[in-house]
C-alpha cells in the first residue's frame, strides 16, 4: 500500500496531567509536513518514525496531533527520509555562523532549556562593551564545543558545551549584569547553565524544500 499523500490532522493543546476540555482543529497535512513534525520529535528514526506513523500520534510543541495510523515498509521510510539531513561529527564548529544558542539547567527529568536567538542577545546594555552573546560565544574560545547530533527541530547541527559549576556561575552573572531590561527580565531566576548549546544551521540548503 503506498505512503499517504495528505493526512485529515486533528489536534489540541496538550496539558500533562490534566484532563481539560479543548478545542479540537482540524487540517490536512500533506505527507512532507506529517514527516518534518515528527523528525523533530524522533531525529532521523527510521523505527522510531515507523512507530508512531502507525501509532497515529505524536505531541509537538505543546499540541497532540492525531490521525488515522498507517503502516510503513522499512525500505519505503528509508528511502523516504533519505534526503533529509544525517548527523556528520565532521563538521567543525564555526561560532560566527551560529544563529542561536541554549542554556542548559539541570539534567535528567529536572533538565531546562533557555533558547536565545543572536538577533535578541546581541542588544547591548547601556554602557557595557560587550552583549550577552558575544559573553556567551566568548566561551568557546578555550573550549571548543563538541558536535553532538543535528537537529530536525532547528534544521541546523547542535554543538555542545559542558560547563564546570564555578565557570557557569561566572558566566550567568556577567551574562546577567550585560542584559539589557527586556532580555534580563526574561532570564530573571537564572540558575547556572550546565551547559551551552550552539546551533548551526548548513549552508547550502541539502535536502527536499531546502530542509537543512
Amino acid at each position: 500500500m503506498p505512503l499517504p499523500e495528505t493526512i485529515a490532522m486533528r489536534f489540541t493543546e496538550e496539558d500533562a496531567g490534566y484532563v481539560t476540555v479543548r478545542p479540537v482543529v482540524k487540517q490536512v497535512f500533506r505527507l512532507p509536513e506529517l514527516v518534518d513534525m515528527v523528525l523533530s520529535v524522533t531525529g532521523k528514526n527510521v523505527l522510531r518514525v515507523q512507530q508512531i506513523f502507525r501509532a497515529g500520534t505524536v505531541v509537538y510543541n505543546g499540541f497532540r496531533y492525531r490521525w488515522e495510523g498507517f503502516s510503513t515498509e522499512i525500505s519505503e521510510l528509508t528511502a523516504l527520509l533519505a534526503p533529509y539531513p544525517d548527523d556528520d561529527p565532521s563538521r567543525p564548529f564555526d561560532p560566527a555562523a551560529a544563529t542561536s544558542l541554549s542554556l542548559e539547567i539541570a539534567g535528567g527529568t529536572q533538565r531546562s532549556l533557555i533558547e536565545l536567538t543572536r538577533h535578541e542577545a546581541s542588544a547591548k546594555r547601556f554602557l557595557h562593551t560587550r552583549s550577552p552573546w558575544e559573553i556567551l560565544v566568548s566561551t568557546v574560545q578555550s573550549t571548543p564545543p563538541h558536535y553532538e547530533t543535528y537537529s530536525h527541530a532547528h534544521r541546523a547541527d547542535l554543538y555542545r558545551l559542558n560547563l564546570p559549576p564555578q565557570a557557569a556561575l561566572a558566566l550567568r552573572n556577567e551574562t546577567l549584569d550585560a542584559s539589557p531590561r527586556v532580555l534580563r527580565k526574561r532570564l530573571a531566576g537564572l540558575r547556572p547553565p550546565s551547559a551551552l548549546l550552539f546551533f548551526v544551521p548548513r549552508t547550502p540548503p541539502a535536502g527536499p524544500e531546502s530542509r537543512s
